[in-house]
Order: C-alpha cells, then structure tokens, then sequence
C-alpha cells in the first residue's frame, strides 16, 4: 500500500520489527541441473538392449538420472550418466569417450535434448541397416540417439513425436486402400514388402497409390 506524505519531513529514525508482526514466509530453493551438483550415493536407472546386424554380440545402454525436488511440485527426473557395455570390443575406445562426454553434458544441465539430433546426424561410411519395423538407421551412434530419446520420453523430458487425428485418420485410410488393391502386410515390419524408405522418418514404409507417394508411418505425402 502507498502512503502519501503531507507534511515537511524534520527527522527519522528505525522503527524495529513488532513481535506480533508474522514471520515473512520462506521460499523454498528450486535445484537446477548444474555440473556442480553432488553424484547421490543411488540412482533410478534404465537399461537398454541394442542388437545390430553389424555385431555379433548385442550392446547394453544403461542410463542413469537424477531426481531433483523429490517430493515437491518441481520434482523432475533427469539424466545425470550414461554407460554402454557389449562383449565386443572393437569399438572400446570411442564408447567410452562418447559415454565420458555425454555424461558430462548431461550434468551440465540446461537442454540436452539436442544430442538426440547430434547423434543420429552420424552416418557409418560403411553403410547402416534397417532396425525392426522398417526405419534405416545410418549409424551404431546415431542408434544411440534413438535409445537416449526413447529414454527422454520414458521420464517425461520429450513428447513422442505421433500424427495427429486428422494425418492419423489419412494414414490409415490410405493403407486400408492399398491392402485392398493388393497384398497384406507382413507381421514382421508393419508395413508393405514393396513400400520404399520415407526420407523425412527413414522408415521403409512409403506407398504408391495413383502417382501419390504417401508415407504409412509419418504421413508425408507427395504427388507427382
């Protein structure tokens, strides 16, 4: 409340806190993610299976978060390390370089989210492979991407990327018209054995239904 003063002021002087007063209420400390915060003695982690048709043996992300705020309205549950183990060891040394420099990234803080694109941005010169279900993957890394952004969506830090209602109800439209003109899917990959690779989602689920090529995964549709 503003008081307006009338009168020339002549003097002054501190006035102490009546005892009645009630104590100003306190504010409790929010914790953010920051490169300086004490590793817990435990942490929730997951474990994730990579199996490649480039290895014989299988590759194990296990990654690690941090929840900050237990127990408060800003409670939030992020990645604090990461750890990728495999009996093969002819990549050793950049897999623990990549899982040294990612951790440190993760206890930075701020937004992380961009490693996901990071990585799947790496190509193998050698060539990739298609994962189950039909999508190309370019690279081991950039299949890392892939377990560290399904790992984001399990906490709650990204939002699964899906088609909306409207590009849903096209996408099965169009599928429903192409299985009736000619053969069933196949249960394996979800999608036709003659589909092609979509280039917006690398997944082999593009469609040609009268000069339109129409993506039975994300929706992207192009005519010619």
């Amino acid at each position: 409340m503003t008081i307006k003063i009338e009168q020339k002021i002549i003097d002054s002087s501190v006035v102490e806190k009546l005892q009645s007063e009630a104590p100003a209420e306190t504010v409790a400390e929010v914790i953010q993610m920051h490169e300086n915060l004490a590793r817990p003695e435990s942490l929730h982690g997951m474990t994730y299976k990579i199996k490649t048709p480039l290895s014989e043996h299988a590759m194990y992300v296990t990654i690690n978060d941090i929840v900050l705020n237990p127990g408060t309205e800003h409670e939030l549950r992020r990645p604090f390390e990461i750890f990728i183990n495999s009996k093969n060891m002819e990549h050793f040394q950049w897999i623990i370089a990549l899982t040294r420099i990612l951790s440190a990234v993760f206890r930075k803080g701020g937004d992380v989210i961009f490693l996901v694109d990071e990585l799947r941005s790496v190509f193998d010169p050698q060539g990739g492979y298609f994962k189950k279900g039909g999508r190309y993957t370019p690279s081991i890394v950039a299949e890392i991407g892939d377990v560290i952004e399904q790992h984001m969506i399990a906490i709650g830090m990204l939002k699964k990327a899906e088609p909306d209602a409207h590009q849903q109800a096209h996408i099965d439209a169009k599928r429903q018209e192409f299985e009736t003109r000619s053969q069933p899917v196949e249960s394996g990959d979800d999608y036709p054995t003659s589909a092609q690779l979509c280039k917006k989602c690398q997944t082999r689920a593009v469609i040609n239904l009268d000069n339109c090529l129409t993506c039975l995964h994300c929706g992207d549709s192009k005519c010619s």
